[in-house]
């Protein structure tokens, strides 16, 4: 903000064409859905050309419900797309034990999780992966599918005063 350029000023216009366009989306809630944290994360390794800085981002389902999501330059450089990676898995994983910890009322420890079989940690396909929306730019038709399996949809009715 303190040296904005050109390409700052696309990309801005660029966000206020889409929510523009996204104004009568919301996020959809489900009432039956089964009880369980599923997360994804993705990171993309040196996103930045000027700060060489990786942006994680991830996503946290209370069953079919959208819970958490974030999407974050990460605070220090990483030497490797497998780093990057590592430490928005890390990020994932806690934040899920942190919300099953206000789920549950249970305490859970991140260097057992793993080991204790509290988390699993698997390879999620390029099609699949839900945080790649807030890591990368992403074709059209995917991102249209990711934002529909985050819950992010046109709302089916008017709500009251258009609120």
């Amino acid at each position: 903000m303190h040296d904005p350029r050109e390409p700052h000023q696309t990309a801005l216009k660029r966000i206020l064409r889409y929510v523009r366009g996204t104004l009568d989306y919301g996020l959809q809630l489900f009432f039956a859905s089964p009880l369980s944290l599923i997360g994804y994360s993705d990171a993309d390794w040196v996103g930045c050309p000027t700060t060489r800085r990786s942006t994680s981002g991830h996503c946290v389902f209370f069953g079919n419900n959208l819970l958490s999501w974030l999407s974050k330059r990460q605070a220090t450089l990483s030497c490797s797309s497998a780093e990057a990676e590592y430490r928005g898995v890390a990020n994932v994983v806690a934040e899920t034990a942190w919300l099953r910890n206000l789920v549950q009322r249970a305490t859970l420890v991140y260097c057992g999780n793993v080991a204790a079989g509290h988390v699993r940690v698997l390879h999620v396909p390029s099609r699949y992966q839900f945080a790649d929306i807030f890591t990368k730019r992403l074709p059209y038709a995917l991102f249209d599918d990711f934002r529909s399996s985050l819950s992010v949809r046109p709302s089916p009715a008017p709500t009251a005063e258009g609120c």
